[in-house]
Parts: structure tokens; sequence; C-alpha cells
């Protein structure tokens, strides 16, 4: 797997499409901070690691609004071929303050009005609505 962050948000994005209940993924610590704030963010339901060492996984519980599956679109920013970094000025509200940035700064994984409030700027990973 040569770019987790892409396949952990194409997965995450065609299971909502197809309705899913839930998604499996190898662990990884970026993928997990990545989940972990997903939720935090109310775009997942739930995040949960199992496993030990060899076999651990991640598994996301789809969040859905009224039958409808609450991630509507997700778009991979900054890939390994060409990064792409903003400074925290230059990180304006998406889709009329309707999706989200996701960053990653020294201050971990942030969305885009966090980083945004501290100050922080750097690789921004995807956005989503």
């Amino acid at each position: 797997m040569t770019d987790p962050i892409s396949q952990f948000i194409t997965q995450l994005k065609n299971a909502s499409v197809a309705h899913k209940e839930e998604i499996v993924f190898p662990y990884s610590k970026l993928v997990f901070a990545v989940a972990a704030l997903l939720k935090e963010g109310g775009w997942v339901a739930d995040v949960t690691r199992r496993g030990k060492k060899q076999t651990k996984t991640i598994e996301v519980k789809i969040a859905y609004v009224d039958g409808g599956p609450r991630i509507q679109g997700v778009s991979r920013v900054s890939k390994p071929s060409r990064r792409i970094y903003k400074r925290s000025a230059l990180l304006y509200p998406l889709r009329s303050g309707f999706g989200r940035y996701v960053l990653s700064t020294t201050n971990g994984i942030l969305f885009g009005e966090d980083a945004r409030k501290a100050r922080v700027g750097g690789e921004v990973l995807f956005k989503i609505w």
C-alpha cells in the first residue's frame, strides 16, 4: 500500500455510497489519527482498533443522517507525487462552511478551522464534505 490515506478515504467514500455499515482497514498511526478526527467531527459514527501486532486493524462505522450517508464527497489534495502545504491564513471555509480540510500539522492531524485558530499551517491531506 503506497498511499494509505488515499486508500482509506476511497474505501470510506465507496462504503458510504453502498450503504455499508462499517469498513475494516489495516492499522497505521496516521490512518487511525485521521479516523479519530473524522469521528470527532461527526463524519463517522465510531472508530475502534482490533487485533495485535501484525494483524492490527481499524474498524470504522459509517455515519448516516436521515437514511443517507453523512459523507457526500471526499477529495485527496496532497498526494505522494505532489505535496500541497497551506499557511493558516489561507485556510478558508470549504463549500460555504459545509466541508472541511484535514491537515497534518506540527500539532497533529487537525481540521482546517482548528489549524486556523491555532495559527498553524501544514500539509493538506484531503477535503471532505
